[in-house]
Parts: structure tokens; sequence; C-alpha cells
């Protein structure tokens, strides 16, 4: 059969570092035929609340949404993210120019950097961070530069430490709070300093705001909107995936800066007609009704981060304190790489984790653990955790 060449651009991308994850826990449990425990990604476990499946099921039956949907959307979804900031972080945005409805927060971040960044521009990443930062820049053949997350700097990047000339040269940053993978949360001031640095370097700012809806010990996430002079220099995308258990859902939305938002809804247009408006209606459901749902699946990730930090903690592992998100970061213990840890775990006790140099050089020393698993089955991992820890002197 005859090969045909890839473009230039699809031969950048990276690994997809998730799918090489599950292909690698897969290729085990085939051969191996052991129960394992997969800690190792970030899939929402619970189910969609019961009020949007409803609200899903009877819109389906409006022969309007047959059709195909607006280009950017039905207004009265673009209306209902404005309604829900407002109420959630008392942030104002215009629905008509400062709302963009996305195919799941994954594309958007992509088509970021299709919108802004040509050949040889430079893009700030932060690492470690989510690898799908990085497909967007290979495609468009631009620059990555990284800003190291340490845990001395309470896993924020250090803009005093960069390099004043990489900073006039870049075009877009990534950030991600609470973050992804370190759980690290970030504060007001960090986000001033960074809106000062944007607005001085002429970056536009992208924060990935998946996990906002996830804060523990009665702290909320700050959106970066809440921050004066933020829709000044960029956007913030929110995910329904993690706070309403929509992840197959692929429903997403950019706010903030009008000219970030014109540029995704024009590259959508070429890429598709919005999404099902059944699903947009659902949507609207989900931000405008009762968010009890959401409070109850905070208590939920709240509790199953107690009961894994306690355990860890008791069996000799060095874990950071989780404060956001829905996944924990975790010290390697001595004289293991993370992929070293990760691959020991897999074949002594059957626990899959995610080696922490897949999001990058500086989450090496790190595995990242997920919480999304039922306190039973993390009560099960604990016990493994404790058993590779006696046969191998951990602690």
């Amino acid at each position: 059969m005859k090969q045909y060449k890839q473009s230039d651009a699809i031969q950048r991308l990276p690994d997809q570092f998730f799918a090489k994850l599950v292909k690698k826990l897969n290729d085990f449990q085939q051969q191996k035929g052991k129960d394992v425990l997969n800690l190792g990604q970030g899939n929402p476990d619970q189910p969609t609340p019961e009020h949007i499946v409803q609200s899903l099921q009877k819109a389906a039956e409006n022969p309007e949404y047959h059709m195909y949907p607006p280009f950017q959307g039905f207004d009265f979804l673009k209306e209902a993210v404005a309604t829900y900031y407002k109420r959630e972080y008392d942030v104002d945005l215009d629905p008509s120019s400062e709302v963009a409805i996305l195919f799941g927060s994954k594309s958007g971040l992509v088509e970021l950097s299709q919108c802004f960044l040509n050949p040889g521009d430079t893009a700030l990443v932060p690492d470690p961070g989510y690898p799908d930062y990085w497909s967007g820049v290979a495609m468009t053949d631009a620059v990555m530069e990284p800003m190291p997350l340490l845990e001395k700097n309470n896993f924020l990047p250090d803009y005093d430490s960069m390099d004043p000339e990489v900073l006039k040269q870049a075009k877009l940053m990534f950030l991600n709070y609470p973050n992804n993978p370190t759980s690290a949360m970030a504060d007001q001031a960090f986000f001033e300093e960074t809106i000062e640095l944007a607005d001085a370097n002429d970056i536009c700012v992208v924060h990935d705001f998946a996990y906002g809806a996830i804060g523990f010990d009665g702290q909320k996430p700050l959106s970066f909107m809440q921050v004066p002079g933020a829709k000044d220099v960029g956007v913030e995308i929110y995910t329904m995936s993690k706070t309403y258990n929509m992840a197959g859902w692929r429903v997403a939305f950019a706010v903030g800066n009008q000219s970030v938002v014109e540029a995704l809804e024009l590259v959508q247009d070429h890429y598709f007609v919005s999404l099902f408006g059944a699903v947009q209606e659902a949507s609207a459901t989900a931000l405008l009704e009762s968010q009890e749902c959401v409070q109850e699946l905070n208590a939920t990730y709240e509790a199953r981060r107690d009961l894994l930090l306690d355990g860890l903690k008791s069996s000799g592992y060095q874990v950071q304190p989780c404060k956001g998100s829905f996944f924990m970061w975790v010290h390697v213990p001595n004289g293991y790489s993370s992929e070293e840890f990760a691959d020991a775990l897999l074949e002594q006790v059957g626990v899959f984790v995610a080696p922490g140099i897949g999001f990058g050089d500086y989450g090496e020393g790190f595995v990242r653990i997920g919480l999304n698993n039922s306190e039973e089955t993390l009560r099960d991992a604990i016990s493994r955790f404790q058993k590779f820890a006696d046969k191998n002197n951990i602690g």
C-alpha cells in the first residue's frame, strides 16, 4: 500500500503523552492479566448530574437543534456563561464579544497558538504542564520557552529569573491554576504580576481554568478574570468537563479579551459549525441551575484527597499538599527516576501512575496521582503503596 508523507506540521507534533500512558496500561493488562488500579489519568469518574442529562434528553427532541446551529454558538449559552461568571466571580462579560464557545478546552488551547503564533515566534509554557499546550506551538513551528515550576516557588513561575530578551520575544503565555499536575494554587499577587509583565511585553496570557471549581480547605480558586487588567492582556479557558463531570460532552468556553475571542471564533468557523444545540442547552442548564452538585463533587474530591494524603504519608512517601484540582504531586523515592518508579509500581503492585517527566523536564522527581477513584479503590491503592514501600525499604 502506498505510504504518503505527512506534512511538516504533523511531523512536528510531540508524542501524545496520555495516549502513550493508556497504551502502556492496556499492554500491561493484556500481557500480565493482572488487576491494575489506574491512578494515572485525569478522567472524572462520576456521572454527569441527572438534571443536566434530563435537560439534554428533552432538548434533543427540539427539531430546531436538528439543523446546523449558529457557527459561533447560540446566544443563550454565551449569556449563561456571562451570568455564571458574574455570579461566581463578580466578573462582567459581554456575551456577544467576550465569550467564545469551544469544542472542549483542548481544542481551544491548540487553536490559540494557530491564532497568534508564526514560525519562530516564542510561547511561554509551564514546566511541568499540560502536554497539549505543546501541540499547538509545534504545529505553528513556533518556539517553546519553558517556565520552570519549582517547589521552592510554590510551583509558580519566577518571572524575575527569566531572560528579559525571551520575554520581549514572547507572544503567548500559558498558565494553569489550580495546576495540573502539581495541584498548586495562584493568588491575586501572582496574577497582578503576570498582568504587569504581559502588558509591558505585549504577551497574550492564556489561563487554563480547567479545575476552577475544585479547591480544598475552604479555598475557592481565583479566576484570572477577577484581577483588574486581565481582560486587557488575555483570556481564560473554562471547561465543563471537571466542574460538571461532562468530559465526554466536549464543551468549554474562552472569556476575556475581545480580539482573542474574535480570533478563536474565526478559526473555529473554518473547523466547526458549533456544538449540537441540545448539548448547548444542557450546558446552559448546568451553569444556571443549582450548583449543589458542584459542591458535592468538591467535597468528594476533598475526602479522597484527605484519605490518600494520610495513607501515603503514613507509608513513608513525601507528598505535596494538594490545594486544588483532582491530582496529587508525589515525590519519587530516592534512587528512582519518575519513569522507573512508575514502572516499578505497575510491575510490583499493579498501581498505575503518571511519571512527572511526561509533563516536562521539571516534572522529573515526581509522579502524578489522580483522585478519580472511589475511596474503596484508594484504600486498596494505599495498601499497595505500603506493600511497595515495605518491599523496597522506602520511608
